[in-house]
């Protein structure tokens, strides 16, 4: 790593990020936690364009108000226009980890006015959200990792190591948060960054970090291509509320079950598996007369039921 090139070396990637995906934004924020990544990112993005620091509070550590202040104190020397802490309420829906993330996402994007907002994950993050969706058996959509431009979020650091950002904070002499939660062996992406990619790199020779991005990237593109086909698709075999079982017999396996897949989204249905979207489609392609395949509901209480009648999908609300 030459440390006297890693601030050009991000200011870059930032400068083509903005050129190819925010050319008409006159401003943006930054998700500010204090750490080295989004400290790095902040600093280079502030002398770029007026920037808002948003800083979240999960209020998960103690200290975490003072943490919060200082990260406040390095925006405002950085050159932010605006700086603004979010304090938050942490649920349980899904885990700490997943409570914490949507209670941050929401309040960003309350905050940002807007705005894009800059994340700072990297390389590294993303070859970590690779091997989980591996380890989870996701799917291609979990394995193709984070997408650099998803409205209002920009991640314009995927194809930078964590390393430069390391050391953009030590080029300008900024003290990073360390959070105790990337050393705590109970979550699981801290075992996978601290054990599994060591692991890896050592056993087949370096440069998996790279090699899991890069498939992520591939994969990223192959599944825009079938959202885009579903998207058509899912337009024509709607009738009401239902789906044409018909029009859906025709269509290829992987297209069929993403147009399955945004009916049941858009229906209401949260926690979609692999399993019950398969269920789903066997409603379409070995219909025997079976019952119904029972999805999670965004209302408590309910559940849904795609179900199929008269050769139509059909969804239906039941109390659980």
């Amino acid at each position: 790593m030459d440390r006297q090139g890693a601030v050009g070396q991000l200011h870059a990637a930032v400068a083509a990020f903005a050129k190819a995906y925010l050319v008409t934004a006159e401003r943006w924020c930054v998700a500010l936690s204090g750490g080295p990544d989004s400290l790095a990112l902040t600093a280079v993005a502030a002398p770029m364009r007026p920037t808002s620091a948003l800083i979240v509070d999960h209020g998960l550590q103690a200290g975490s108000a003072e943490v919060a202040q200082t990260a406040q104190a390095q925006a405002i020397a950085l050159g932010c226009v605006d700086v603004q802490v979010l304090c938050v309420r942490v649920g349980t829906d899904g885990g700490l980890e997943a409570a914490a993330r949507a209670a941050r996402y929401d309040a960003l994007d309350t905050a940002r006015s807007e705005a894009p907002v800059l994340l700072a994950h990297t390389l590294d993050d993303q070859a970590e959200t690779v091997l989980l969706g591996l380890g989870r058996g996701s799917g291609a959509r979990s394995i193709a990792g984070m997408r650099a431009h998803d409205p209002p979020w920009c991640r314009p650091l995927l194809g930078v190591r964590r390393s430069v950002t390391h050391a953009v904070c030590q080029q300008l002499g900024l003290t990073a948060w360390q959070d105790p939660h990337n050393t705590d062996r109970r979550f699981t992406r801290t075992r996978l960054r601290r054990e599994v990619l060591p692991l890896l790199e050592d056993v087949l020779g370096g440069g998996v970090a790279e090699a899991l991005a890069r498939t992520a990237t591939a994969l990223r593109e192959d599944t825009e291509l079938i959202d885009t086909l579903a998207a058509q698709a899912l337009a024509a075999a709607s009738t009401g509320d239902g789906l044409d079982a018909r029009a859906l017999t025709a269509l290829p396996d992987p297209v069929r079950r993403r147009v399955i897949r945004g009916w049941l989204l858009a229906g209401g249905a949260i926690g979609l598996t692999d399993k019950q979207i398969r269920g789903v489609d066997t409603l379409v392609t070995a219909w025997r007369g079976q019952g119904g395949v029972a999805v999670g509901s965004t209302l408590r209480g309910e559940r849904l039921i795609a179900g199929r009648r008269d050769g139509m999908l059909t969804l239906r609300h039941e109390p659980v």
